[in-house]
């Protein structure tokens, strides 16, 4: 076993009885052991109920049933989806003791394929953040550079798979609480089409925007993933009712052809350099394996960031209401009701989470719901708009991923406004309800990885991950000539 073999040939093994889901376990199971006091991926390693799922699997296997796609791979959970029986706390104080009674669908899913979850994930509170530095259990670090943030809110399940932790994990996208991370990871991280994949079980940060996907160190196994993700859930009532796409079969198909647009909003001021050069890079790699690559124009794109900021802390502040000292999580106690929930979640929510709650609370109330709440939703119209107009002239659309490559510790806490910039090339593609994914594709600023964000139209997965798959194989080339030089 080594830490860089990929989730598909770990199920193929482990199917074919060449390897045992315990023994792919503990060879995991002993990479945390040796790293994670020094990253900190994790809120809870679940070793002992790991390796007994694992035992059980190895008997279903001996006795010839049928296992399911990732049959006997260790996988990660973001600390905001149910498991149950495990701490569901999403990185708060509010609901560090409060054990979920029941599985999200996504966690379902991924036991019934034969995965074996191993541990809860860190993650900005309540995923609110971009860096993982809001989470109440202390900072996760960036396995390529420990000085650096892995990214977030996810990012937690970013490291535990560039870590060597775990060869997949789950993570959810709000503002591009997934690909972020896995840009300055150097890992492949997916948010899928709005709708796609079920949210029930997860906790809501922004009912409207938020969607669970995957991280893998390669597009195939984040494919793999996807297909056992995706489709129709009837406890969701967001979830599109159609089957998941079949990914993994289209992705040597090549982009002969193809329309790529790269996004000219998105290459201009606030980006450093050699991300900047990077992405060019990674265009020119899609012109030579025989794409058409244009500049697209998508003039909305730059007021995302303004709109989001009011969309989601609004939502944030309805759905968070539910933390009140009464039904679950912390409670502390005083002489009244009031007082009570005052006190609650005073304790029990961290600075961001409180400062979102009030812009989301202030944006709702009365007298300012149309001025700032109603504004907003129709700036996310035109970004739509925009969008399609773009997806006419284009079959996908490339962008940087993150501005820059990933950041030491402290270097944005103190400026609100200077964190929220990280997501300025996300949030869009949460808005407008669109599939993205952030590919690893080279290096920046002191040998950093970089991600190259390709987007592509609603429930047009396939051609983003023929993309993203060709994207893998330049870099992995461009790679291999580096070492030979």
């Amino acid at each position: 076993m080594t830490a860089m073999q990929t989730a598909f040939d770990i199920a193929n093994a482990v199917r074919s009885g060449d390897l045992s889901a315990v023994e792919v376990t503990q060879y995991y199971l002993s990479q945390i052991e040796a790293r994670e006091p020094e990253i900190h991926a994790f809120n809870e390693v679940t070793a002992q109920k790991a390796l007994d799922c694992a035992a059980a699997l190895d008997q279903r296997v001996q006795a010839g049933e049928s296992v399911g796609a990732l049959a006997g791979v260790p996988i990660a959970i973001k600390d905001n989806l149910c498991t149950k029986g495990t701490a569901t706390t999403c990185s708060s104080k509010i609901l560090e003791a409060w054990i979920a009674p029941y599985d999200a669908t996504v966690v379902k899913r991924v036991a019934e394929a034969g995965a074996i979850a191993i541990g809860k994930t860190n993650l900005d509170e309540f995923a609110m953040g971009s860096s993982t530095e809001n989470s109440a259990f202390g900072v996760t670090r960036n396995p390529v550079d420990t000085t650096r943030v892995p990214g977030g809110s996810s990012g937690g399940s970013a490291a535990a798979v560039a870590g060597g932790f775990a060869p997949i994990s789950l993570g959810s996208d709000t503002g591009g609480s997934i690909r972020q991370p896995a840009a300055f990871c150097g890992v492949v991280g997916v948010k899928p089409t709005y709708g796609l994949v079920s949210r029930y079980g997860l906790v809501a940060f922004a009912s409207s925007l938020d969607q669970v996907g995957p991280f893998a160190r390669t597009v195939k196994d984040s494919a793999l993933l996807l297909e056992v993700l995706a489709g129709h859930d009837p406890a969701d009532a967001t979830s599109i009712p159609q089957p998941a796409p079949s990914l993994v079969s289209h992705l040597d198909d090549g982009v002969q052809g193809l329309r790529v647009g790269l996004v000219s909003e998105l290459m201009g001021e606030g980006i450093q350099p050699e991300v900047a050069a990077q992405v060019r890079a990674s265009a020119e790699a899609l012109a030579a394996a025989g794409a058409i690559v244009e500049e697209v124009s998508v003039p909305a794109v730059t007021y995302g960031l303004s709109a989001y900021y009011l969309i989601a802390p609004a939502e944030a502040s309805s759905n968070l209401a539910r933390f009140d000292g009464v039904r679950y999580g912390l409670r502390v106690d005083a002489p009244t009701t009031n007082e009570m929930m005052v006190a609650t979640r005073t304790a029990g929510f961290g600075p961001e989470v409180k400062r979102r709650i009030m812009l989301g609370t202030y944006a709702l109330s009365a007298g300012y719901y149309d001025a700032y709440y109603g504004r907003a939703l129709k700036v996310r119209r035109l970004i739509h708009d925009d969008f399609a107009r773009a997806y006419q002239q284009a079959d996908v659309l490339i962008t940087p991923t993150s501005p820059t490559v990933a950041f030491p510790f402290g270097a944005k806490g103190d400026n609100p406004l200077a964190m929220y910039l990280c997501d300025l090339y996300t949030i869009p593609t949460n808005l407008a309800g669109h599939p993205g994914m952030s590919v690893p594709f080279g290096t920046g600023a002191d040998g950093l990885p970089v991600g190259v964000q390709v987007l592509a139209g609603t429930l047009d997965e396939v051609t983003m991950f023929k993309v993203g798959a060709a994207l893998e194989r330049a870099a992995t080339a461009e790679a291999a000539k580096g070492a030979e030089r």
